[in-house]
């Protein structure tokens, strides 16, 4: 999953520039959207993708690409499409195009979007660290309750730091954090075994090979979103290119998709073909990243500590990333909500609240350990499906100026994608 961060990414490039080659522009906006597309989310897709065997994996690889770039890609045009200039966010198109009403219902799903993210990664964090004192370092660790106060407190800390500091700190942890899970794949590879072959070839029920796609889709979704930032990236191509800019934005998000599908499903592969489905099963038992497993299933001393360690930068990063997010959801929401009252808020007691808030919220979830691919399939992917799939195609055959990208193949699939994850609420329940 992706971490907002739209600094030195020429969101205020010059509108009198009409390139029609490819320019230092573009390749900023191609390594921004990249480098934020890459999260914590990477950490959980191993263990999901590659639990139910070799067929399911393969076919997620397959589907990683078109999956991305149409749904991505139809984000973009979405938000191009507002006619009001070119400084409109995705939540000003939606109030043109449908109205204040839906603009308020996009805020929320914002929200429902992001919140949950930053719970999982509340238990990630704290199933992180307690494995990491326990395994590596044998110190046991403190009880539960108290070690997610001191981790989530600890992190507040640096959110009290402001904005400005949350987005230098992801800005300098991204490319590190790629280039250290590209290592890391790489050496897992004098450990690959011929477990997944050995039960491909014995086969698998249809029926647990569908289930498998079924649920492994929402947490595809989850690791490959980087949405939060398509609203940026459109105003910028925007201003910069104009008319132009819906085919320049579909160049750039093609590369930028590309190279992130093939570092992530490289990354995926390493792990699981170092591994066995019955040991990823271990690990989604255990409520742990896929590095924390690698860490304690080798006996490596480098991917012992290293591994546990990257896991840690890379859901720290993750969590201040969508803490923002949140937390400009939920302050959105009180305003809007007060603001219908008649009532307002002072700026620092709306912080205040909004800091409680997500202490006791994160601090509890953290506690009570639920399971973090179980939320993914039935929170986060879902709901990222209705804004990231499923509205973009409903413009697209409602608003007269995207009709002209109506009829395609690639908006069918995008359709059965979103729904598909969608469906996902309906495991959660009868489950």
């Amino acid at each position: 999953m992706t971490d907002v961060n739209t600094t030195n990414l020429g969101v205020a490039a010059s509108p009198a520039a009409r390139e029609t080659g490819w320019n230092r522009h573009d390749t900023t906006w191609t390594l921004g959207l990249y480098g934020t597309a890459i999260g914590a989310g990477t950490l959980f897709l191993p263990i999901n993708a590659g639990v139910g065997g070799f067929w399911p994996l393969l076919v997620l690889a397959l589907l990683a690409f078109p999956m991305t770039f149409f749904a991505h890609r139809g984000l973009t045009r979405f938000v191009l499409s507002g006619r009001k200039g070119g400084n409109e966010d995705i939540t000003e198109v939606v109030e043109e195009h449908f109205g204040a009403g839906a603009g308020a219902m996009i805020t929320l799903l914002y929200f429902l979007a992001i919140f949950p993210i930053l719970l999982v990664y509340s238990v990630a964090l704290t199933n992180t660290l307690g494995n990491f004192l326990e395994h590596q370092l044998h110190i046991a660790p403190p009880p539960r309750a108290l070690l997610s106060l001191l981790l989530i407190c600890g992190l507040m800390i640096v959110v009290r730091c402001g904005q400005g500091i949350i987005v230098k700190v992801m800005s300098l942890l991204v490319y590190p954090f790629v280039a250290a899970l590209l290592l890391l794949a790489l050496s897992l590879i004098p450990n690959w075994n011929g477990a997944f072959f050995a039960q491909a070839a014995e086969g698998m029920a249809p029926s647990l090979f569908f289930k498998t796609l079924w649920l492994a889709i929402p947490v595809m979704v989850f690791s490959f979103n980087h949405s939060p930032i398509i609203s940026a990236f459109a105003v910028s191509q925007k201003r910069r290119y104009g008319e132009q800019a819906d085919e320049k934005s579909g160049r750039i998000l093609a590369l930028s998709h590309l190279m992130m599908v093939l570092t992530v499903m490289f990354f995926c592969f390493s792990c699981v073909l170092a591994l066995s489905p019955t040991d990823l099963g271990a690990a989604k038992t255990q409520n742990i990243s896929i590095l924390s497993y690698l860490a304690n299933h080798f006996q490596t001393p480098i991917i012992a500590f290293v591994a546990p360690l990257i896991a840690l930068v890379a859901i720290t990063k993750s969590f201040l990333g969508h803490y923002i997010g949140a937390s400009e959801g939920f302050q959105g929401l009180i305003v809007k909500g007060l603001r219908g009252r008649g009532r307002s808020l002072s700026a620092k007691r709306l912080e205040q609240l909004t800091a409680l808030f997500m202490v006791v919220t994160c601090w509890i979830v953290a506690t009570l350990n639920p399971s973090i691919l179980g939320m993914i399939e039935s929170m986060g992917g879902p709901v990222i499906a209705c804004l990231l799939f499923l509205m973009p195609m409903y413009a697209i055959n409602k608003v007269p100026s995207l009709r002209k990208y109506s009829g395609k193949v690639s908006n069918v699939f995008v359709v059965l994608v979103g729904l598909v994850t969608l469906s996902a609420i309906a495991w959660s329940v009868v489950a």
